[in-house]
């Protein structure tokens, strides 16, 4: 007989007992916490831990099981499960993304449910085999892609393709009667509370925005194509994988990825001009304004090349992240450092990292400054900027100590060079650097090639 040991709707919190959590008819929280987690992929802070969210959903036919848990918490895992099903009635496994806090269990899984079906997005195959690296006939799975439906009887399954969001295996399951949005890492945050529920958590907007950033808007594009398949949707509750419940008006956490989507993004290009141009953006910092007589001369230059509109930033006038939304839309970057202590100066290394939440691709980059023995920071940068995927199709510009006329001439000519390059007008030059994108999006950096 199945042991009922789940709460209601409004009953008690998981943290007090360890079964199965109900958040509609048939269909059940089968998670666990991590209160204590200060740091995930070492990428963000989670002051307040997260959770792993997992689901059971009954239907006339059978359950399907919808993720699983970090393999550490495999055993509260299976007891929430085992409170509401036996083995044998589990028809499907789904897996809306295959990063590993989501399937430590499902090998375990698998071996105790060995009937049931495995559903992965189209995209997902490879990763699968790399994560429980099986033999060919060991391996058995079925594929989906958005609309295809699965039943579970007087239930029905629908699967919505939405990858790199945030890996290119993501994918949401809709359980088309109950109006529920089994959404993956969309609309989730590391956010743990033991009330489990939106409307009965604490304040949690700030680790949804601090999510969605970290996150979710590398991959603005996707979302947006993502939100075309799910705003239709008639929802009445969004179950992601981390985080709270979505159960009290789930549609505002649709519309705020809207909102953070095209955040940056609502001034069409030429807007200021009334014709279209192109954008580049000169950030410097500068010990005793060499550095600065450089970043003004290059924008002179910039400037001197019709189409092209040029805003220059001194970074010691404030902090970097006001700047995230203005380079999104940028076609161009340049960096002016001075050498300090064989390095770039910290402020440009601050705004550097920040890049890795922004779209970069097709991005053009330099670097440029002054110094007064080796001169390390430039080519630091030009380093640093390839390795983001930006193009440097015009050499970094090195001047030592305080700029002469004739170098300030050639800061302005940096300028107009990197113009040039911007609108495509850049005559040949053994200095131009190609890059194609693969197949992955990647930009291929052919400079070191010969």
């Amino acid at each position: 007989m199945i042991r009922e040991q789940h709460t209601n709707l409004s009953g008690i919190s998981p943290g007090q007992t360890e079964g199965a959590v109900s958040i509609a008819d048939g269909v059940h929280w089968i998670g666990a916490m991590d209160p204590n987690l200060r740091s995930f992929d070492m990428i963000l802070r989670t002051a307040n831990g997260t959770t792993y969210n997992a689901y059971a959903v009954r239907g006339s036919d059978g359950v399907a099981v919808v993720d699983t848990v970090k393999a550490e918490f495999s055993d509260t895992f299976f007891r929430r499960l085992e409170s509401v099903t036996r083995y044998s009635e589990i028809q499907v496994i789904i897996l809306n993304h295959l990063e590993p806090d989501h399937t430590g269990a499902l090998p375990e899984l698998m071996r105790r449910a060995p009937q049931a079906r495995l559903i992965i997005s189209q995209r997902a195959p490879a990763m699968l085999k790399a994560l429980l690296k099986p033999s060919d006939d060991e391996l058995d799975y079925d594929t989906v892609n958005t609309n295809d439906e699965i039943s579970l009887g007087d239930r029905r399954l629908r699967f919505l393709h939405t990858p790199f969001l945030h890996w290119p295996d993501t994918q949401c399951t809709y359980l088309v009667e109950a109006q529920i949005l089994f959404s993956g890492d969309v609309f989730g945050c590391h956010y743990c509370d033991e009330r489990l529920f939106n409307d009965r958590v604490g304040d949690f907007r700030f680790s949804f925005d601090y999510y969605y950033a970290h996150i979710m808007r590398p991959f603005k594009a996707h979302v947006m194509d993502a939100l075309k398949l799910i705003e239709p949707l008639p929802l009445k509750l969004v179950a992601p994988t981390h985080g709270p419940i979505l159960r009290d008006r789930p549609r505002r956490y649709v519309a705020r990825y809207r909102e953070l989507s095209t955040a940056g993004q609502i001034f069409e290009p030429g807007f200021l001009a009334g014709t279209e141009q192109r954008s580049l953006i000169v950030f410097y910092m500068s010990a005793y304004g060499s550095t600065a007589r450089m970043a003004e001369a290059v924008c002179a230059g910039a400037e001197s090349v019709s189409g092209v509109r040029v805003s220059l930033y001194d970074l010691e006038g404030g902090e970097t992240e006001p700047f995230v939304d203005l380079i999104e839309q940028a076609d161009a970057l340049a960096f002016g450092s001075p050498t300090v202590n064989g390095d770039a100066v910290k402020p440009i290394w601050d705004l550097l990292s920040s890049l890795a939440v922004v779209d970069l691709r097709g991005k053009i980059g330099a670097a440029f400054g002054s110094y007064g023995w080796s001169g390390e920071a430039v080519p630091m940068l030009e380093d640093r900027l390839r390795g983001l995927k930006l193009r440097v199709p015009v050499p970094g510009l090195r001047v030592k100590l305080i700029p002469t006329v004739d170098e300030l001439s050639e800061s302005r000519e940096f300028g107009r060079r990197l113009a040039e390059a911007i609108t495509g007008r850049q005559g040949s030059s053994p200095a131009v650097e190609t890059a194609d994108d693969d197949d992955n999006g990647q930009v291929i950096d052919f400079s070191e090639l010969g």
